[in-house]
């Protein structure tokens, strides 16, 4: 498909993230096929976390689907780009034809990225999933990617302030080695390995990212923050 949005929105994101003073630690990005579709399955600790992941994606000159809420399509600035781009919108109400269409794409060799949480998380540890990425990678016949974000809950999240100014935030993302399942898995099974996979890579980050955790409102309890406690 024609890609005439994507390509200008990557460099004002550039731009963005080049004014905030970001510091980006991507790993991984070995595991992302260079061709043919996959699925992305990424935690969500922040409103910036799929233009980060993207933008992680970029040097194997890859261009990630979102499945985003449908809301954000019906923005009238939002919604052009998102559509120009291509990505996916999610009724959650009716998630029948947002399946459809990502399969559709995975099946036409794109990269779709997933957040199988469904909502940011306040806790910033991963909540309960929901089975769509295990259940669109058996019907595609496609590899799920478990990524992780961290740091973007420092700029823009859910119940805190947002900050623009310019910070210098290291910004972590990591791919992980691609899973696979096959139409004769068990979905619960495959959901519980998707997790672990993501967990275990969640915790690599934390314990390797350069600023310090505790007391700050941006770390969970675990790591001790002042992060609201996880409700599962």
């Amino acid at each position: 498909m024609a890609d005439l949005v994507y390509p200008p929105v990557v460099v004002v994101l550039k731009t963005f993230w080049k004014y905030l003073g970001l510091r980006f630690d991507f790993k991984g990005d070995e595991n992302i096929p260079r061709q043919g579709g996959a699925i992305l399955a990424m935690n969500h600790v922040g409103y910036l976390d799929f233009a980060l992941i993207g933008t992680a994606a970029l040097p194997v000159k890859r261009y990630v689907r979102f499945m985003a809420k449908k809301e954000i399509f019906e923005n009238k600035i939002a919604g052009p780009l998102m559509r120009g781009m291509h990505h996916i919108s999610v009724d959650r109400s009716s998630g029948s034809a947002s399946f459809v269409a990502a399969l559709r794409a995975l099946k036409a060799g794109e990269i779709v990225g997933i957040f199988p949480e469904g909502t940011i998380s306040v806790s910033f540890e991963l909540k309960e999933f929901k089975s769509g990425a295990v259940r669109l990678a058996m019907g595609a016949g496609v590899p799920v990617i478990p990524a992780v974000v961290w740091g973007s809950q420092r700029i823009w999240t859910k119940k805190v302030k947002r900050d623009l100014k310019r910070n210098k935030y290291p910004i972590s993302v990591t791919f992980g080695q691609p899973l696979h399942f096959t139409k004769d898995d068990n979905v619960e099974e495959g959901e519980a390995q998707l997790r672990a996979a993501m967990q275990a890579l969640l915790l690599d980050v934390q314990s390797h990212y350069p600023d310090s955790h505790e007391g700050a409102r941006w770390a969970p309890v675990r790591l001790g923050g002042s992060a609201p406690a996880p409700l599962n």
